[in-house]
């Protein structure tokens, strides 16, 4: 008899993971979050057979519905963000019997009593063996107050069967990072905690690591003798939209730079990790956030730039300045856009600035890491342009996902007169699908007991401090109790630009300029 694991015909196929038959209860049911992204991800994972049999879910939220509103809700959401992955009703109704419903007020310790006994009527019921998973998806102001009635609900007691899932942003800044750490810390295990960036689920920031450490030829020209400086950018369309009460007591720092900025910085800058296991690769990322500082701490206006956007028109249609949107406060000093000069200190990287930018009301949505070449030191050829290029590497984050090269190639003719020209892969052409949701992949890692993609306590602190010292100047208007004196200044730009000029000082005063996106 030919078992599983001798059959011939699966030699060489991966087998797939299943996570432990587990109930999810997801704060923050009746919210954003959950209806454009978390259900319709479980749906996915769902409909994948990437669940267990036993897979529950329980939203939680403090709207008075049943069960069925519930599950009705949820399909509403799934036919709004994801109609094209709802499939058959019969296949939707069976996902749906595994949703439940418990309404629930953060701060009510009554209310966590009644769900400590839905889920151990569920247990019973579904077979889920006291696994859970708490996924926090509510306003950070609520983190605290929901882990510590956790901890006192005795909910998350056992550190092998229950995990805690928290949004970014984690902590408002490095003191109240720190005091959150150790709140989580008394109550739970470390391992129990993941702190999730939905960035770092995305398959091609997770090829930055392929693409260095399992290719030879790129490995060793990653560092100071070879590149002269690197460029991230992350530049949205869209303006705030409903985010209003939250981003202007955030603004872009805190709201993209620490964390999504700070995630693709690390994987660009960070060594070999020792195993892709989760604290290989999470050492090797802390590091590199130990190794970073302000290229200038003591200038902060000569290495960071802060800007504002104004009124002004995208894709043809004119739109409101950032204190015109609704629930802005009229005078706002809130950053939407963002631009630093960072060094890090190792052997391979000192000397090479590291520019980063963010931004709102831009020209385009792209994120990419661009790696800028040194020159040749002797040009022998010449070329199309004033001067040769450098070679640039391009790793496209979205959209358009893939990665080019740029390089210099003779043009036809009997002149050797060189140009730029892109050796150019994509993700959709090669692999003929397109790139799954960020949350499909880091739901499963959760559900499998796997952090890798998820923040450590030391690496969320180690972020802060990078940025403290642009917090500390920026938040030091007089009579703020920072420090006094004038704050450097908060530029603005108008709508549908690449921002202002001052963040293109940033890179033209080494003689070096922005790449044009």
């Amino acid at each position: 008899m030919v078992t599983l694991a001798e059959n011939p015909l699966r030699v060489g196929l991966n087998q797939e993971r299943t996570p432990d038959p587990c109930i999810v209860v997801q704060f923050g049911a009746s919210g954003d979050l959950a209806a454009r992204k978390l259900i319709p991800a479980y749906y996915r994972l769902f409909v994948q057979r990437r669940l267990p049999p036993e897979f529950t879910l329980v939203g939680v939220a403090r709207r008075d519905w049943t069960h069925e509103v519930y599950r009705e809700k949820m399909r509403a959401a799934v036919q709004e963000f994801a109609p094209q992955d709802l499939g058959p009703e019969a296949l939707w109704q069976d996902f749906a019997s595994r949703l439940f419903y418990c309404r629930l007020d953060i701060g009510d310790p009554e209310g966590y009593l009644r769900l400590k006994q839905l889920l151990s009527q569920l247990d019973e019921e579904r077979g889920t063996r006291g696994h859970r998973v708490f996924y926090l998806a509510v306003a950070p102001d609520f983190y605290a107050q929901a882990i510590q009635q956790l901890g006192a609900a005795g909910m998350v007691a056992d550190p092998t069967k229950t995990r805690v899932v928290i949004e970014k942003p984690f902590g408002h800044d490095l003191t109240s990072a720190q005091e959150l750490n150790r709140l989580v810390q008394r109550i739970c295990q470390e391992e129990q905690i993941y702190r999730i960036d939905h960035y770092l689920g995305k398959e091609t920031v997770q090829n930055l690591l392929v693409f260095r450490f399992a290719n030879a030829i790129f490995e060793p020209l990653w560092n100071r003798n070879y590149i002269d400086h690197v460029q991230i950018t992350v530049a949205e369309t869209v303006g705030v939209e409903d985010r209003a009460g939250y981003y202007d007591t955030a603004g872009a720092l805190r709201d993209m730079v620490q964390n999504h900025l700070m995630q693709i910085y690390c994987l660009t800058a960070m060594e070999p990790p020792v195993s892709l296991r989760s604290d290989g690769v999470r050492n090797e990322k802390t590091k590199v956030l130990q190794a970073t500082r302000l290229a200038d701490p003591r200038n902060v206006a000569a290495a960071a730039v802060r800007a504002q956007y104004g009124p002004g028109w995208i894709a043809g249609k004119p739109v409101l300045g950032y204190r015109q949107e609704p629930n802005v406060n009229p005078q706002s000093k809130t950053p939407t856009y963002v631009a630093l000069k960072l060094e890090c200190d190792t052997w391979r990287w000192k000397g090479v600035p590291f520019y980063l930018r963010t931004g709102k009301r831009l020209p385009k949505k792209v994120s990419e890491v661009a790696i800028h070449f040194k020159q040749v030191p002797l040009s022998l050829f010449q070329s199309a342009a004033r001067e040769v290029s450098p070679n640039i590497l391009v790793l496209r984050i979205q959209p358009n996902e893939g990665i080019s090269l740029r390089f210099e190639a003779k043009m036809p003719g009997p002149e050797i007169r060189t140009r730029s020209v892109d050796m150019d892969f994509r993700y959709g052409t090669a692999f003929g699908a397109s790139t799954p949701d960020a949350y499909d992949r880091l739901l499963l890692d959760c559900l499998l007991g796997d952090p890798t993609l998820f923040t450590r306590a030391d690496e969320v602190e180690a972020a802060w401090r990078v940025v403290t010292p642009v917090l500390s100047a920026w938040e030091s208007e007089p009579g703020s109790g920072n420090g006094g004196g004038a704050a450097p200044p908060l530029f603005t730009y108008e709508a549908g630009t690449w921002g202002p000029k001052a963040a293109e000082d940033l890179l033209t005063q080494s003689g070096r300029r922005w790449r044009r996106l």
